[in-house]
């Protein structure tokens, strides 16, 4: 058998089948050559269970012969360990079928995303998934990422802080459960000890004087409707209607989907999902079709006291006999109005009320401002807003069903004052 040299290698002629040649001065080293010509170094070894198995080291080209034996004798050192032999063929095949990211990904939202968070939020996490977190890390091995790849990750989206940390907490979340799933080592996070950026709190809420340019805004788009933003010098002007007619005239559903955010303190989603069966005049309450949970995963129902300025607002609705929903879509009243549709209409009615800097959000937020300058203390203000995850027992009931409806009923009020144009003071 001859040592295998650069030029030994090289005189060696391919067959009609794969053929070995082993190194005479190193057992189990050796150079497979394919019908192809190409060649290629190999080790040769027993595991601990005894079986034969052979490791391609590398081409011949992109390592060089001595290069291939110091890898060979490193194998087989490692393999022949008494204290803590090696496998690398077993090592390989399972690094071959260790589950990606995209696999993770896929069982994170299937089997947590879907099963525990409300649907706005599955759709947002699902969002930074795709956009994010798959076209950088999807392809990637889940034991192999390392914090640099998360914090790459994190540090290409630092000019939206607040979606860069979002993506950060669905990351360290989806790891989470692959230490659980047997998918990483447990404690092997490498979303820890990532430092969040900081976040600018927005603390906008509208005046008395912006609720009164509101409340005109409003009452002008579902009578006369709110003038189009145009180019007039455009192209296409000459098509353009005649000026009294570019106006957009705003269903109710629109205008009151608005002030029923306003008087309630609801979240978006929650307004748009209200169905006429929720709505008991008699007890002066808004049940909602959502649940969350409580911390031992427990049903909370969610109920919202009506304030008399809210109630007027449905009461001016159609009604139940038209539509299943409160605020139905204009083409199709078997629908609720869509959370597309009302965000258009924002856009104009904010602009045409001077408030453009305001998010629907923000008049959640209004609400939750004007509870805290009546006074009112911080337990009733969360109650208010629905902040945390409280159980709805008798005694939880009891003790806020009452101070909240009367805190309700002075917010809406207000605002309803705002509204109207009327002083707030």
């Amino acid at each position: 058998m001859p040592k295998l040299t650069k030029r030994f290698v090289e005189s060696v002629k391919p067959m009609g089948k794969d053929r070995v040649v082993w190194d005479d001065k190193m057992p189990g080293f050796g150079l497979r050559v394919q019908p192809s010509g190409i060649r290629a170094y190999v080790v040769q070894y027993r595991n601990a269970q005894r079986r034969s198995r052979r490791l391609t080291i590398g081409k011949h080209g992109a390592v060089t012969a001595e290069g291939a034996r110091e890898i060979a004798r490193q194998i087989l050192n490692e393999v022949h360990d008494r204290k803590d032999p090696r496998d690398p063929v077993a090592e390989r095949r399972a690094l071959i079928k260790a589950p990606t990211m995209n696999d993770l990904l896929d069982q994170y939202l299937a089997e947590h995303v879907q099963k525990r968070n409300r649907p706005r939020t599955q759709e947002e996490i699902e969002r930074l998934v795709a956009r994010h977190i798959r076209p950088q890390l999807g392809k990637h091995k889940v034991a192999a990422v390392t914090r640099q790849d998360v914090a790459k990750l994190h540090r290409n989206l630092g000019s939206t802080p607040r979606q860069a940390n979002f993506v950060l907490a669905v990351c360290s979340k989806a790891f989470s459960l692959a230490e659980v799933w047997n998918m990483r080592p447990d404690g092997s996070n490498p979303c820890r000890r990532i430092e969040r950026y900081p976040e600018s709190e927005r603390e906008r809420f509208l005046s008395a004087e912006e609720l009164g340019r509101l409340g005109s805004t409003l009452r002008l788009a579902e009578s006369d409707g709110l003038p189009w933003d145009i180019n007039e010098t455009g192209p296409k002007s000459k098509h353009l209607p005649k000026v009294e007619n570019r106006r957009t005239i705003y269903t109710r559903s629109t205008t009151a989907a608005i002030q029923l955010l306003l008087l309630t303190g609801c979240r978006l989603s929650e307004v748009l999902n209200l169905e006429w069966k929720r709505i008991n005049y008699d007890d002066g309450t808004i049940t909602l079709s959502g649940t969350k949970s409580d911390r031992m995963g427990n049903a909370v129902r969610q109920v919202v006291a009506m304030n008399a300025p809210a109630r007027k607002v449905l009461k001016s609705l159609p009604g139940p006999q038209n539509s299943p929903w409160v605020l139905p879509s204009r083409n199709d009243p078997a629908r609720p109005l869509s959370k597309t549709a009302i965000e258009g209409a924002w856009q104009r009615i904010k602009t045409a009320a001077d408030i453009s800097d305001v998010r629907l959000h923000d008049l959640r937020h209004t609400v939750g401002t004007y509870a805290g300058q009546s006074g009112a203390n911080a337990f009733l203000v969360r109650d208010l807003l629905r902040h945390k995850n409280l159980s709805m027992t008798g005694r939880y009931v009891n003790r806020a069903a009452d101070p909240v409806r009367t805190l309700s009923d002075q917010v809406g009020r207000q605002i309803a004052a705002g509204l109207a144009g009327h002083s707030t003071g």
